[in-house]
């Protein structure tokens, strides 16, 4: 993996050890020289992880739509940024830029991310691996219900199966390098879409 787009909040948050997480992300993300994708902010946990891979030298791409740009929100040290026309072509150019994503603590704006690029996978438009950093017990409740999901019929096992876990950046990491994507749905083809 060159690039890793990593969804998250535009709030720290109250939680130190999730605030340190991301900037360790970050960090981490520069020393294995893969380039930071995510939504170019400077504030919350967005720009903890920026800040953590900036300050190691690491090449980070933002990726903000212009009403959010005008808020003065948008980190302006980046390696580059890119200003879309809405939050829609933002996720796209996103997930273009990846070769992977991270999903880190954050509110509705993150796990909208997260839910539509876990169903693009789901649909086979896609075979990216998508990992789940659960920064101190801030994604068990996630789980759970997923879990649930399962056990009622709405999700199948290998779908959820498809979202890597892990409480540690580097446990995750490896499993995203080793991660083997599922077959397409045979009831799907892009022609349909």
């Amino acid at each position: 993996m060159k690039s890793i787009s990593v969804f998250c909040g535009s709030s720290k948050g109250n939680d130190p050890k999730i605030i340190s997480d991301a900037y360790t992300l970050g960090k981490t993300l520069a020393k294995k020289n893969i380039t930071l994708v995510y939504g170019a902010a400077k504030i919350g946990t967005m720009g903890k992880v920026a800040e953590g891979a900036l300050d190691h030298s690491g090449s980070v791409i933002g990726i903000i739509p212009y009403f959010l740009k005008t808020k003065e929100i948008v980190h302006t040290e980046l390696s580059e940024l890119i200003v879309t026309d809405n939050m829609h072509d933002r996720k796209v150019i996103m997930y273009d830029k990846s070769d992977g994503f991270i999903i880190i603590p954050g509110g509705f704006g993150t796990m909208d991310e997260f839910f539509e690029i876990t169903t693009w996978g789901q649909l086979g438009l896609h075979t990216k691996p998508i990992g789940i950093l659960n920064s101190n017990g801030y994604y068990d409740a996630l789980i759970a219900q997923c879990k649930m999901m399962v056990e009622r019929g709405f999700l199948k096992q290998e779908n959820l199966d498809a979202v890597v876990i892990d409480t540690t950046i580097e446990g995750l990491l490896k499993q995203m390098r080793n991660y083997v994507p599922l077959p397409a749905p045979k009831w799907l083809n892009k022609e349909r879409l």
